[in-house]
């Protein structure tokens, strides 16, 4: 069957279509995004800006469209932390349902982090062992650790690359006080989480989301054309090289960078300052790279059910 997925995440609207069917790997057929930056466009009482609104609008309008030419037996909508977040969230999903006709699901912050951990678990099988999984995204980070496709522990917590550059990085580049006061900020964060996960092991640990992936290909991992199957890792040596090199340089400079989209250059710092608080409180020495995410979990979910 075919099947869409409509993303609305912190930074894009992304639809995927897929041709699945159960028991067999989702193949893409179609995909397109808009950058909205929705995480950006949180006024300061929490709502998400009528600007914004009215951008989403459009952009699901777009989807939609896309969804019925291309002929998908189903479309699943969803939202994560932008929306989930903003004050006048029930005002704005339902605007989306009223002109659109499509309804946006909201995923909360722990099943956003269980998709993904699903989506990865699948990609790497059972020899993998225990996983941890990591997700930065625009609003939110999302960490979850298990044995099996369900995780043990599954957290999430208000450390996404979005988010941080708006409330905390001001100029471009930072200052250098803002940085150090982000560090602090993120470590601080991750205390409680990061004690969490300690208390329970894992056997290999691996990242997902286009956070990661810039932050690898600037470490030298191989770029995106040799393809999926190719294995990916980012050290916490690299990171740390990647990190004192792009807090001194202008977004602009980095968006000319193989593997750094222009749309997110200007949050990759705060995605760097996240990926290394991160990989530094829970004492790992390197993450594995995952080509499936949310997406991909919420598709594999479906057709769970749809099998059943």
């Amino acid at each position: 069957m075919r099947l869409g997925v409509l993303d609305v995440g912190s930074n894009t609207v992304h639809l995927l279509v897929v041709d699945a069917y159960p028991g067999a790997r989702p193949w893409p057929a179609h995909s397109e995004k808009s950058v909205l930056r929705l995480a950006e466009q949180i006024t300061p009482d929490g709502r998400l800006s009528d600007e914004g609104a009215e951008a989403l609008i459009e952009a699901v309008n777009d989807a939609r469209r896309s969804a019925e030419r291309l002929q998908t037996e189903d479309l699943l909508a969803f939202a994560t932390s932008a929306v989930r977040d903003a004050t006048n969230c029930a005002e704005v999903l339902a605007r989306v349902r009223q002109e659109t006709g499509v309804e946006l699901r909201v995923l909360s912050a722990e099943g956003e982090a269980r998709m993904t951990f699903l989506a990865v678990r699948r990609w790497f099988g059972w020899s993998a062992g225990r996983l941890l999984v990591i997700d930065i995204g625009g609003g939110s980070l999302e960490l979850a650790a298990g044995v099996d496709e369900e995780p043990d522990v599954a957290l999430s917590v208000p450390l996404g690359a979005g988010r941080l550059t708006r409330d905390r990085l001001h100029g471009d580049p930072p200052r250098t006080a803002e940085v150090v006061a982000l560090i602090e900020y993120a470590e601080k964060t991750l205390e409680k989480p990061a004690k969490a996960l300690r208390s329970s092991s894992w056997d290999r640990p691996v990242c997902t989301s286009k956070t990661f992936r810039s932050l690898a290909r600037l470490a030298g991992a191989a770029p995106s054309g040799a393809g999926p199957l190719v294995p990916r890792l980012l050290t916490r040596t690299g990171l740390h090289q990647v990190l004192g090199f792009i807090r001194r340089i202008p977004s602009g400079s980095l968006a000319g960078m193989d593997g750094v989209s222009a749309s997110r250059a200007h949050q990759l710092l705060a995605g760097a300052v996240v990926a290394e608080a991160t990989m530094n409180m829970l004492d790992i020495d390197a993450l594995e790279l995952c080509p499936w995410a949310l997406r991909e979990g919420v598709i594999l979910r479906r057709l769970d059910i749809l099998e059943s």
